[in-house]
């Protein structure tokens, strides 16, 4: 997916991608404490409490030497352009993207506001900044002034920043229907990701969480939210990606044998290039190292199935186990526009691994060797016109799919295997795949025809979408997963997806007596509604993947600048606030058992060791540049380093989401809990204890 709307958006508007950005190059944040002085970036900006003061301060110093007359009439002004290191544009505002130029001491104004600026309080430019060449040459001359703080891309100027609707357009939250919308709110889990294309666990009781990057690297979290220092995979030497926005190129999938605990298995997919340039996708088998369970040994690597791709996009990138225990896989239909391969495209023919959702088992080989097995039961395995590793057929480029775990008590649903299909330019679409199942496409895009000729053949027999939506209200479907948690019962059973484009987020629910699905708008809930130590109301715009961890509770994955190279994705938990507020014990049992996983790596600073007022001060910084040290947890030898992580030295940190989960089976831990914190970590997180959810 990620995504060729996005790269024909860049083409259009230039840089006008909508990209906020801080000073320290970090994604902007909903600040767990009011702001007293630059309130308007409270919701989302780039100040914490702290920055908040130190902002406030100068602020007051500038008006001590600032005639009492000029008060009314300038302290607006400047308390305006103070500010502006609040903003979430604020690295655009300074300039501080481009490593061509200095950082700015002033951010860039509209030349209109500039002038009234110099008009009234041409005096104060020399006590808001200490560049000489200003105040020599500007203080008198308005417009050499105005044209020095003008920048290159005047989009992003102030204020006129605040008005423009490309830039703004659901920054940090989700618009609401008429009818009103599911709230629910966040709890950042992790930031300072390249990309994050996936989230998976292994089945395997230790409840980590595993994160891989587009470009080819896999970081594992543990279940306090902090992440190792060592990657449990890295083959960004292998991956094929690039840095511009909107390739689609990369790291793409991930899953865990069924008996991973047994056999130490796992698989990923990805995109390369052979020795001959010819780009292709590879899926392969790896193990863990037999030393450290954090670690895959990538030596082990061995290659089950290589497809060459006729152009750069749609290359799929799922893979998972059904409950049958064998592998799907998930095929774009080889790029370009229209599947364009062919007398009837690649998706509609059953001889092309292009466009199809493949079954296979990896327990064994065939006996032409084959590094897999045909399942007897593969609708065309006796066709010998067609591939015998298709198990359905007629997808475009199938970006994330999800095995339903069925209702709790009934298991309804269980198995249930739904997918969002990324559509041409009118529709995208949301599928629940069936064995032999033809999907459409080309012949269809949503419920439309798109090639008529096709679309009009009587033997298309497609299945329809149980959802799809126009342009209107997405651009690049994102496919997600059936709630179905303990945490949140009031979600049970709603398919929570997203669009790519223009973030936002939907549910679908099923009606039981029409069998028919219907949309429900998700809203990330109001500052009130999120006021829960540790929740947030906003996020990153472009929503790239959705995830499940291993108790069932719902994450997602967004980034504010959609590069393989660019860290700015973060990951995300869902929580609902109204069972915060009313805390029930559901009908069903709630616990999870968190078995031990010891590692060799060191283990990045745990989000609950600092208290809730030390989270916004400056931390030493450790050598490695992973982020600020802290004690040494007992059952565990190295240091702990946030998941959020610091771009830069000596800069803010900020509180992350994960810090208080209030309340959760981390708060009711330690409620009931004493001594210090890494007694608490080794008694409620790391050793194998019934935790009530």
């Amino acid at each position: 997916m990620l995504i060729c709307v996005a790269f024909v958006l860049l083409c259009q508007f230039g840089v006008l991608l909508g990209h906020p950005q801080c000073l320290d190059y970090g994604p902007p944040f909903q600040p767990p404490f009011h702001l007293e002085f630059c309130s308007a970036y409270e919701t989302f900006g780039c100040c914490d409490q702290d920055k908040d003061n130190t902002i406030a301060a100068k602020y007051w110093e500038i008006m001590d030497y600032i005639d009492p007359h000029a008060h009314k009439l300038c302290g607006g002004y400047i308390k305006d352009i103070l500010c502006q290191e609040c903003s979430p544009y604020a690295a655009h505002l300074y300039d501080a993207e481009n490593p061509q130029t200095p950082l700015r001491n002033l951010p860039g104004l509209c030349f209109d506001y500039c002038s009234e600026f110099h008009l009234y309080c041409r005096s104060a430019i020399t006590l808001l900044t200490s560049d000489k060449h200003i105040h020599e040459c500007c203080e008198k001359n308005k417009t050499r002034f105005c044209n020095l703080l003008n920048i290159q891309d005047e989009d992003y100027c102030f204020p006129d920043v605040l008005k423009n609707t490309n830039l703004n357009r659901n920054l940090g939250s989700v618009v609401a229907d008429k009818k009103g919308c599911l709230q629910l709110c966040l709890r950042e889990v992790a930031n300072g990701l390249r990309n994050p294309v996936l989230m998976v666990h292994a089945n395997d009781n230790t409840h980590r969480m595993f994160v891989a990057e587009q470009v080819g690297i896999i970081w594992v979290y543990l279940p306090d939210g902090s992440r190792l220092e060592e990657p449990f995979l890295d083959i960004k030497n292998l991956v094929l990606a690039t840095p511009w926005v909107g390739d689609e190129r990369g790291f793409l999938g991930m899953a865990f044998h069924p008996k991973f605990k047994d056999n130490g298995k796992f698989y990923i997919y990805y995109s390369f290039q052979d020795k001959k340039k010819v780009e292709k996708i590879r899926i392969s088998e790896l193990t863990v190292s037999a030393s450290d369970l954090n670690r895959a040994d990538a030596s082990s690597e061995r290659n089950l199935l290589e497809i060459e791709e006729p152009a750069a996009n749609h290359n799929g990138g799922q893979i998972l186990f059904g409950l049958d225990g064998y592998m799907y896989l998930f095929t774009g239909d080889g790029g370009k526009a229209g599947d364009p391969f062919g007398k009837f495209g690649n998706a509609q023919n059953k001889s092309s691994l292009l466009g199809k959702v493949l079954r296979i088992d990896v327990d064994g080989q065939s006996s032409d060797r084959k590094p897999y097995r045909i399942p007897p039961d593969n609708p065309f395995s006796s066709d010998p016109k067609a591939r015998p590793e298709v198990y359905a057929y007629g997808v475009r480029n199938m970006w994330r799919c999800s095995v339903d775990r069925g209702d709790p008590l009934t298991h309804k649903g269980r198995g249930r295997i739904f997918c969002g299909d990324v559509g041409q330019n009118k529709f995208e679409e949301v599928d629940i795949i069936v064995k032999g199942g033809n999907y459409g496409w080309r012949a269809k895009e949503g419920f439309e025809c798109y090639d008529i000729k096709l679309c009009q053949n009587s033997s298309l027999d497609d299945i329809l979408p149980i959802f799809a939506y126009g342009h209107s209200v997405g651009k690049s479907v994102t496919g997600g997963y059936v709630y179905r948690g303990c945490e949140s019962p009031n979600l049970n059973g709603l398919y929570i997806f997203g669009d790519f484009m223009n973030g936002r987020l939907m549910a679908l629910h099923e009606d039981e007596r029409s069998n028919k699905w219907k949309k429900q708008d998700i809203c990330i809930g109001s500052t009130k509604a999120c006021a829960f130590p540790g929740l947030i109301s906003t996020y990153n715009k472009y929503i790239i993947s959705f995830a499940e961890d291993e108790a069932g509770e719902l994450y997602f994955m967004a980034t504010s600048y959609p590069s393989a190279y660019a860290p700015h994705g973060a990951l995300y938990k869902f929580v609902d606030p109204a069972r915060l507020v009313h805390f029930e014990i559901p009908d069903y049992p709630c616990f999870v058992d968190i078995a031990t996983a010891q590692s060799c790596s060191n283990i990045l600073n745990s989000l609950h060791s600092a208290k809730p007022h030390q989270r916004h001060r400056k931390l030493p910084y450790t050598e490695s540049g992973h982020g600020p040290s802290s004690p040494v947890l007992s059952t565990l030898s190295g240091s702990r380093v946030s998941g959020r992580n610091l771009s830069k030295p000596d800069l803010v940190m900020r509180g992350p989401s994960a810090s208080l989960q209030y309340p959760s089976l981390f708060s009711l831990c330690l409620s009931t809990s004493q001594g210090s914190l890494a007694q608490w970590t080794a008694s409620c997180v790391l050793s194998s204890v019934a935790l009530l959810c």
